[in-house]
């Protein structure tokens, strides 16, 4: 231990004949404490946040989904099935067809976007989690289930055979329309079930089967808009997702679950960056006090650093005692914060002590990167505030005495 940590430690201890300075270090001190531990709890809040919003749309979003980089659909050959097939790292994947339509019944209709899936999309996504009511959709017919949002707009019941349902899709070609029964390919349907996923899937989607979007369409066999896949757990994203890639082709696009829902996940990544930023700079001001308390230290002090500056101990050397003595508080306030702040966390996990409504608890998600990242935010702070304090002692205040 060198001398200069040593009598840091012992200023840092004990206390100073004067109850002003004592005061405004508690005050500091309090300040650092608070600081770091309303820090840690907005980002843990955040991150509760962030993983809640998510789980919504994620609980539909595949692992991978192929798409066509040019048009709408792209054909699948036979011998990309049996290679897609042969692939260990896959545990399921489904062919998809998506298109926007008119669904209308009786008076009433409404644009939305049929997905056409096949017999293994329940095994890629957990159909059973998203359906509020009714079944799910038998293949080769021409059941559908629909959104919360369409049913409630259309006023559809589950297998209300009084409430004929159909879905128009215009018709490819040129030229001039003459016949509005011309204009439109249609199909009737009836629905067996309703979904809630989240407010803007509700309102959109219509879950139908592969077979009926193909008729309605007018599509090829293996005509299809997406490819789904679900793989398998503990393997290499990123070397599946290359080896997929090399069997359909660069006309295709891969993206994984971050990727299609780049556009929430930049928002929330945003949101996340100006809340750590605000809180930085509250934290900023609270540090002014450690800046002060030091400087008052330091006033305090001057005898004694006279005394230690006479025998030998150079300037840079007293300076350092103050900027260890900032640090350690800095530091040590950053971590009591830190355990405050997890006691806190910790009781609203387990007591639900904020609720958003009667029912759902404010969602905490604990990070260790969060805890990392307050500890270094606070040590940064600290160890600039503890410079600025520290740089005020000058060889003319140390000859005073």
């Amino acid at each position: 231990m060198t001398v200069s940590l040593y009598i840091a430690k012992r200023y840092l201890r004990s206390k100073s004949s004067n109850n002003a300075i004592n005061f405004i270090t508690y005050i500091a001190l309090i300040g650092v404490i608070l600081g770091s531990a309303s820090l840690f709890i907005v980002l843990s809040g955040f991150a509760g946040l962030k993983d809640f919003t998510l789980q919504f749309s994620s609980v539909v979003d595949p692992d991978l989904k192929a798409q066509t980089v040019i048009g709408k659909s792209f054909v699948l050959s036979k011998e990309q099935i049996a290679k897609l097939n042969a692939l260990d790292d896959i545990a399921h994947y489904s062919k998809i067809i998506e298109e926007r339509v008119v669904i209308a019944s009786n008076d009433k209709n409404t644009l939305a976007t049929i997905k056409g899936v096949d017999e293994h999309y329940m095994q890629v996504v957990n159909t059973d989690t998203i359906l509020e009511y009714g079944n799910w959709l038998d293949q080769k017919t021409n059941q559908i289930v629909v959104g919360w949002g369409i049913s409630n707009s259309l006023s559809l019941g589950v297998l209300d055979f009084s409430k004929p349902i159909k879905i128009y899709v215009p018709k490819p070609g040129k030229g001039q329309i003459t016949a509005t029964k011309n204009a439109f390919n249609t199909v009737n349907a009836i629905n067996t079930g309703v979904f809630f996923i989240n407010e803007a899937l509700n309102d959109e989607f219509v879950y139908v089967s592969i077979d009926l979007a193909k008729n309605l369409l007018h599509y090829k066999p293996n005509q299809i808009s997406s490819i789904e896949f679900k793989l398998k757990k503990e393997i290499d994203e990123a070397a599946t997702k290359a080896k997929i890639q090399a069997i359909l082709g660069n006309n295709i696009v891969l993206k994984n679950r971050a990727q299609l829902n780049d556009a929430l996940y930049k928002m929330l990544n945003t949101e996340y960056v100006v809340v750590y930023l605000i809180f930085t700079l509250v934290l900023i001001i609270a540090f002014f006090n450690v800046v002060g308390s030091l400087i008052m230290m330091i006033l305090d002090k001057k005898k004694s650093l006279n005394t230690l500056f006479n025998i030998g101990a150079t300037l840079n050397d007293i300076r350092h005692i103050f900027f260890l003595q900032g640090s350690l508080m800095s530091i040590i306030g950053g971590i009591i914060g830190l355990f405050l702040a997890l006691l806190v966390l910790t009781l609203q996990q387990y007591f639900n002590l904020v609720m958003i409504t009667e029912s759902l608890a404010y969602p905490i998600t604990i990070k260790i990167e969060n805890f990392f990242i307050v500890l270094i935010t606070i040590s940064v702070l600290g160890i600039i505030a503890s410079k600025i304090a520290s740089a005020r002692i000058s060889k003319s205040m140390l000859q005073t005495y």
